[in-house]
């Protein structure tokens, strides 16, 4: 009885296996027909294709948006100061001044982390409080509530 249901079994997969295999209904291949490589930024088109190469060189481009002023220079913002206050809510300040790239360390050196960040206060921030880059990495040092900086 075992080696039948072994039988069975087997050939319920190869059967599986066989109509994963099936090709489409009018025999062709899932293959696209058009096959298009990126040679040095130029297209080449497979020679089997029946459809006319485009020339994406001679596509003109998006005229720049003229209206926000981009001279390379970074956006930048005011970090408030957030020493003293809880890490959540520095964190959240820190968001809505701006400021997106954030870290946090434990001030005490024992390297813990921060799991629930309302039960962490803020000793010194990097860095110090004034204008910077928005993109400028923010790390808020903080102890336990119960500990002192």
């Amino acid at each position: 009885m075992r080696i039948r249901t072994i039988a069975i079994g087997l050939a319920v997969a190869a059967l599986f296996t066989l109509t994963a295999c099936e090709g489409t209904e009018n025999g062709s291949s899932n293959k696209p027909d058009t096959t298009i490589e990126e040679i040095n930024g130029q297209s080449k088109q497979d020679p089997e294709s029946t459809e006319a190469p485009t020339d994406d060189a001679q596509t003109p481009e998006a005229p720049a948006d003229d209206t926000g002023v981009d001279d390379g220079q970074p956006e930048t913002a005011a970090l408030p100061n957030l020493v003293g206050k809880d890490l959540q809510a520095a964190q959240d300040e820190a968001q809505a001044a701006g400021f997106y790239v954030l870290d946090d360390q434990d001030a005490s050196g024992q390297n813990r982390l921060q799991i629930l960040d309302r039960n962490w206060t803020v000793c010194s921030q990097e860095p110090d409080p004034g204008t910077h880059p928005t993109d400028t990495l923010v790390t808020l040092y903080a102890v336990k509530d119960d500990e002192t900086c």
